[in-house]
């Protein structure tokens, strides 16, 4: 027996190290996109339908005109996210395109995200594309990187394409537009809660929440 104890004690080590190796390389493995609930009220194709996250019919409304290459809108649109689980289900937001000519593929991306929208994942392109901005802002074709995105949310890739060329998207996304100007809105992020346009000091977590509060209190 004892004879052949270095060779078990060799299995045995080769084992364990197999083993291990394993279980490293599972943990190094992307892990499996979740594609979370989509939280979009916007009705297919209407350009006066509105993209709401939240309860619907919540009392205060945040109305948000932003740019997806603009940096400081993917700064805030994580907060803004938190806000609706935090006064769920008294606070909604409604998100507007407002691409602003100084960014290069602002526009675009706003198509993808309303491309996205037709098949009914406008906030999971909504979010993606501001988690990788500093990513798609930088590329020469930023068409492929969204195409990916599609493929990663679930989308019909091939519908994708042709929605973000088509008619309907660029509706959405001039009606958008065309609401800012009505408001007199030329820059982003711009915040309105029911109505009362915040400045842009007020734009802070802190800033957001007094803004909410006061409207919650109006209403009660």
């Amino acid at each position: 027996m004892k004879r052949y104890l270095p060779f078990i004690i060799v299995a045995v080590v080769a084992i364990a190290t197999l083993g291990s190796g394993a279980m490293l390389y599972r943990a190094k493995l992307p892990h499996p996109l979740t594609i979370p609930e989509d939280k979009s009220v916007s009705r297919e194709g209407d350009a006066e339908s509105k993209h709401v996250r939240g309860n619907a019919n919540a009392q205060v409304t945040l109305e948000e005109f932003g740019d997806f290459q603009c940096p400081p809108c993917g700064s805030i649109s994580g907060f803004l996210d938190e806000l609706v689980k935090e006064y769920d289900p008294h606070l909604r937001i409604v998100f507007r395109n407002l691409p602003l000519e100084m960014h290069q593929h602002a526009r675009e991306a706003a198509l993808a995200a309303e491309a996205a929208g037709l098949q009914g994942r406008f906030w999971e392109m909504h979010d993606v594309l501001y988690r990788e901005q500093a990513t798609w802002s930088k590329a020469d074709n930023p068409r492929e990187l969204f195409d990916s995105y599609a493929g990663m949310i679930g989308l019909d890739v091939d519908q994708f394409k042709k929605d973000m060329d088509g008619e309907k998207a660029r509706a959405r996304v001039d009606s958008d537009q065309e609401r800012a100007n009505s408001l007199g809105v030329q820059m982003t992020p711009t915040v309105f809660i029911n109505d009362h346009q915040m400045s842009p000091n007020d734009k802070t977590p802190e800033g957001l929440r007094a803004a909410i509060d006061a409207a919650l209190k109006e209403k009660s």
